[in-house]
């Protein structure tokens, strides 16, 4: 077998490795631009079976008792932590994550997730006993109530480019908990972490036909993983566009859907804000995944007392974070995905500059010899019309635009297609809460973007359908039965 054999990724169906039909896809490290493996390409009819052995497998799983089920999510787990290194290693070379957030963020992450499932939750809720006052039992009969979780059914989980081993966890974890089997498409760009998520769940005993992982770079296999008649539900991760074209497919079959899409995070700095965190703060957005990353402080709205401070402060920061190699131990800016996707953010910027924004810091592309480099970008002078305002980048760029008071800020924020997560800096925590109260987004963040991993997770107007994470993933992934008794 020839190196380039020995690095052709199979197919994972019904319990089986296959072949794919339409051969493979090289995936490139964004650092190196070197080949890290050969992708494989299902047909369309690969995948449609795929579903088939999910189905086929679904009545065995579902009844399974769910400590046993739990049981595998453990060991998977255990897998997962034995063979940190070697899968951070993947992760990092597909995804172009620097060490630390490739072993913490990445594959930690989705370490964590298994383990976190494997803690079987009660399904069942006794309702309180209500007074019938009239029906088929007579009048003032009294009804005892169960609400009951049931499993959905076969599951497609497709998943997004910028972390390959959380974003899949954190779909597999939960629906596999729930007594529901997977179809897993994993995104192109980086998706051999995602077979090696596989093989770690088939160490840990997971049946034949529980999780199937199908991919391609091509429309032709995310198309087929959610139009097949086997499939229950789609769960995806990725942008509002693609998240309408499966919306429209999974309406014509009743299909549930989880949809987590674009965001535009608007950070809402008032003038009594510790400026320092606030910087940290949307800092991350040229740090973490280099800006890849929906949930990022992307749009900051500050007060105009400190506006030219936060920029002052803001610039001087980004011009405080290295860009390179993300296996260097001092790098804080990798690459971002691909050529393609530098040359989208590049275009913002520009687009920026157009239309009449000032590059504050950032706007050129880094002198290092390969990779797939943006450096970070700070745009000031911006108004609410502009298209970098208003449109997801998805890379190390914030834009800045100022208020005057509260008001403004709230109409700021609102004005914008997405609403997953926004934040709030102010020495007023009672201020802070009560503006947090009238933004239209899933999430807001109160001086902090951490997350807490057990709050559910999701957004409102085009940034998605549905919440997920900690117990709110088993609802996601369940049906309610009510089971009714006369008392």
């Amino acid at each position: 077998m020839t190196a380039a054999e020995s690095a052709e990724q199979r197919l994972f169906v019904g319990g089986a490795w296959v072949a794919p039909d339409h051969g493979f896809h090289e995936v490139r490290d964004p650092a190196t631009e070197q080949v890290v493996g050969l992708a494989p390409e299902a047909s369309r009819a690969q995948v449609h079976a795929a579903a088939a052995a999910a189905r086929e497998a679904l009545g065995p799983w579902s009844r399974t008792p769910a400590g046993e089920r739990a049981a595998v999510l453990d060991r998977a787990a255990d897998v997962i932590r034995r063979n940190l290194v070697p899968y951070a290693a993947l992760a990092q070379a597909e995804s172009g994550a620097t060490t630390g957030t490739a072993r913490g963020m990445q594959v930690g992450v989705g370490m964590a997730r298994f383990r976190r499932y494997a803690r079987p939750e009660p399904v069942e809720t006794a309702l309180p006993p209500q007074i019938n006052e009239a029906g088929p039992f007579g009048p003032a009969a009294v009804m005892g109530a169960l609400a009951v979780r049931r499993p959905v059914g076969v599951i497609t989980c497709i998943t997004s480019y910028n972390n390959p081993w959380a974003n899949p966890a954190g779909k597999i974890a939960p629906a596999l908990a729930m007594g529901n089997t997977v179809v897993v498409k994993p995104a192109p760009q980086d998706p051999l972490s995602v077979y090696r998520m596989a093989e770690a769940l088939e160490a840990a005993g997971v049946p034949p036909g529980v999780v199937n992982v199908v991919g391609g770079s091509t429309a032709e296999s995310g198309e087929a993983a959610v139009d097949s008649p086997d499939v229950d539900m789609v769960s995806f991760t990725g942008s509002t566009a693609v998240g309408r074209r499966i919306a429209e497919v999974c309406g014509r079959g009743m299909k549930r859907q989880l949809m987590e899409l674009g965001g535009k995070g608007a950070a809402i700095v008032f003038e009594d804000a510790d400026l320092a965190s606030a910087v940290s703060g949307i800092g991350t957005t040229f740090s973490f995944y280099s800006g890849q990353i929906c949930t990022a402080p992307t749009r900051v709205l500050v007060q105009r007392s400190v506006h030219d401070r936060l920029i002052e402060q803001l610039a001087s920061y980004a011009g405080r974070l290295k860009v390179g190699d993300p296996r260097d131990r001092d790098t804080v800016v990798g690459p971002v995905i691909s050529a393609a996707h530098r040359d989208r953010v590049e275009s913002y910027v520009e687009l920026g500059r157009k239309e009449g924004a000032r590059i504050v810091t950032g706007g050129e592309r880094p002198p290092l010899p390969t990779g797939f480099y943006v450096a970070p970008t700070l745009l000031a002078d911006c108004t609410p019309d502009m298209r970098v305002v208003r449109e997801e980048i998805f890379g190390p760029v914030v834009v800045v635009l100022p208020f005057d008071d509260e008001e403004e800020a709230i109409a700021l924020a609102d004005d914008s297609d997405y609403g997953l997560i926004d934040y709030v800096w102010s020495g007023d925590v009672a201020r802070a809460f009560r503006v947090a109260g009238r933004l239209r987004a899933g999430g807001v963040g109160v001086n902090t973007v951490g997350r807490n991993m057990e709050a559910p997770f999701g957004g409102f107007k085009q940034s998605g359908v549905g919440r997920d994470v900690g117990s709110y993933a088993l609802h996601a992934y369940s049906e309610t039965q009510a089971i009714v008794w006369p008392g």
